[in-house]
């Protein structure tokens, strides 16, 4: 499947700043089942400054300064992407042996298990959480049957609700509310799962979503999607899942970053001088491309 997806961000700093810095994260890496046909990513005005660079964990980010004043910033993201997903195994290695290989790899690239063991700086490990997804996560269970399971727990148990938190919001705060977004879903798995000893990272990409039968498509309002991938051992590698929508990550996901938590891989941050108040809108269309 071909998509054309287009993400158009704007951000605006009121009467002017002198200077701004942003890290943008939109360039999708390489990952297995996914060929970039074509990428233009756009900054209006021009930048001071642009570096584009891979890491620390598997994602591109373009580095930009501006000098001299600036009071709107417009990135324009446009890519033609085809994703095959690759065939999924026949089984996999049960949690015991995918945390022995995960804790004996001699291996600390971007890809490797290691850097996704561990509490990070939104996901910290977190004992309630792993208690409640203990009765799934027994250690002779298939990695991958184990993972799914609690990906259908998460699903089920929270309702998906885009005023109950933010882009901050804590693991911890949304578990015990039981609702959030994609975020939230995302970031509650990767906690029980590591807390477990299962390599589990955070996935941002966008999503294919088709509008209700008998209504036509609206063009812009997509957003970004998040989900999980586990590691199931070194001949499997990192398999993702969807718990908003209770499904593995297919070919109607497509990957940008991989990273430990959101703070990692986060669209757009950066940082500017003065004291305007900086406001950011942004439109985002994931289509089939004809």
């Amino acid at each position: 499947m071909i998509f054309r997806i287009r993400h158009e961000t704007r951000l605006s700093y009121g009467n002017g700043v002198p200077v701004a810095r942003l890290n943008v994260r939109l360039v999708p890496v390489i990952w297995p089942g996914q060929e970039l046909l074509e990428h233009n990513l756009q900054v209006t005005p021009t930048p001071t400054e642009r570096q584009d660079r891979f890491g620390p964990y598997v994602v591109n980010v373009t580095s930009l300064a501006f000098r001299g004043g600036v009071q709107e910033v417009t990135v324009d993201n446009t890519m033609l992407i085809k994703v095959t997903p690759p065939a999924l195994p026949d089984n996999s290695p049960t949690i015991d042996e995918t945390r022995d290989a995960a804790m004996l790899t001699r291996q600390l690239g971007p890809q490797s298990p290691a850097p996704y063991l561990y509490g990070s700086r939104i996901a910290t490990l977190d004992v309630e959480i792993a208690d409640w997804a203990a009765p799934l996560l027994h250690g002779s269970r298939p990695v991958l049957e184990a993972a799914s399971a609690l990906c259908s727990k998460v699903h089920a148990d929270f309702k998906y609700d885009t005023d109950s938190t933010d882009s901050k919001t804590p693991p911890a705060e949304a578990f015990a509310s039981k609702s959030g977004v994609c975020q939230d879903f995302a970031h509650v798995m990767i906690v029980a799962l590591r807390g477990h000893g299962i390599p589990a990272s955070y996935i941002s990409g966008y999503l294919r979503t088709l509008p209700p039968p008998g209504m036509a498509r609206l063009v812009g309002v997509d957003a970004m999607h998040a989900w999980v991938a586990v590691w199931c051992g070194p001949e499997i590698g990192w398999i993702g899942l969807d718990p908003t929508n209770d499904c593995l990550a297919r070919e109607s996901h497509v990957v940008v970053a991989m990273g430990r938590d959101y703070a990692d891989v986060s669209p757009i941050d950066g940082v500017f001088t003065g004291s305007a108040i900086q406001t950011m809108n942004y439109s985002v269309d994931v289509a089939e491309a004809s």
